[in-house]
């Protein structure tokens, strides 16, 4: 059946095609979203790709399977995207000048991934050589970390230690040699043990009871401006983090100060929405009006990293990727 859909695909057959590459569109977008940390880009990086598989299917030999040869397709594009764009520089959040932060981010073109996007993969199940779990392999702490690899570095990590494949099928991806896939592996492991440290306790499964009272917890707090009490949801060693801001607040210190000045200055209240993205527990923020509390307006989607009970880490987002979630940009 494969063999006959790539012969109609050579002879023009856009239909034929299509049927070729649809059961890897899902995966490989996932692919580009980790290798780019944007879904915006991601989108673009999958429909260059796309056509140029289309417009190369007649140099298609079979030496490698359909799958390998569309994993070749698309990292390229991805790695030429990284090459040649200027990545979005960090832009400051409007309002009074915040307090200072710990330190200032390098990742501020990172994007959350709706879960929706995640779910159903069409997929094969990783190679046997891969180390990374679907769930880690997919959250804001992955994927920030593989952001500051060398763009080759990352590709080399994602194919082997993300998706499994051989050493042989990387270098065939990458039009590289084995000895070079190993060597830039090794370089990137090393690199990625500084930059994923281990949580201290698993985080709550989804929609168990405990994330769900979590959930009430930071509600509660939220709608009334109790800075003590969302503090007190957070790990003591706790990042608070705003991309494309590039802010980074450790601690319960920095954090309540940005709260109390930023966030929640002059009385300010919001009513939360729980969604999820990349794997975990998210909540979508909406500033009250004070002349009219029942109104609302959109303000961000807080992405969270949970360890135990108690947030390890919070991802401000800001409005405009709402729609992606399906929730009200306005």
């Amino acid at each position: 059946m494969t063999a006959d859909l790539i012969d109609l695909a050579r002879a023009g057959d856009g239909e034929a095609f299509r049927q070729l590459v649809g059961p890897y569109e899902r995966e490989l977008q996932v692919h580009c979203y980790r290798m780019l940390g944007s879904v915006r880009d991601a989108e673009d990086a999958m429909q260059d790709a796309l056509l140029a598989a289309w417009q190369g299917i007649a140099g298609f030999e079979g030496r490698a399977s359909v799958r390998t040869w569309l994993y070749r397709v698309t990292t390229s594009r991805c790695l030429n995207v990284r090459r040649s764009a200027r990545r979005r520089q960090g832009t400051m959040p409007p309002g009074p000048p915040p307090p200072e932060p710990t330190r200032l981010g390098e990742v501020t073109w990172l994007e959350p991934c709706p879960d929706d996007l995640l779910e159903g993969l069409p997929a094969a199940e990783p190679g046997p050589e891969a180390s990374y779990e679907a769930r880690e392999a997919i959250s804001l702490a992955f994927i920030t970390a593989v952001q500051r690899l060398p763009p080759r570095q990352r590709a080399v990590l994602i194919l082997r230690d993300v998706l499994g494949f051989a050493g042989r099928e990387a270098a065939r991806i990458l039009g590289s040699t084995e000895e070079s896939v190993t060597s830039a592996l090794k370089r990137a492991r090393a690199t990625l043990r500084t930059q994923l440290p281990e949580p201290a306790a698993p985080p709550p499964a989804p929609e168990s009871a405990r994330e769900k009272q979590l959930v009430e917890r930071l509600t509660r707090a939220y709608e009334s401006g109790d800075v003590d009490g969302i503090i007190a949801l957070f790990a003591d060693d706790a990042w608070l983090t705003m991309p494309p801001a590039p802010l980074e607040y450790q601690g319960h210190g920095p954090i309540a100060r940005f709260l109390t000045e930023i966030a929640f200055r002059d009385g300010r209240t919001y009513r939360l929405v729980p969604t999820r993205a990349n794997g975990q527990l998210a909540v979508a923020a909406y500033l009250r009006e004070p002349a009219k509390p029942e109104d609302a307006r959109a303000n961000g989607l807080h992405v969270l990293a949970l360890s135990g009970d108690r947030i390890q880490a919070m991802t401000r987002f800001t409005s405009s990727v709402l729609p992606r979630f399906g929730l009200p940009p306005g």
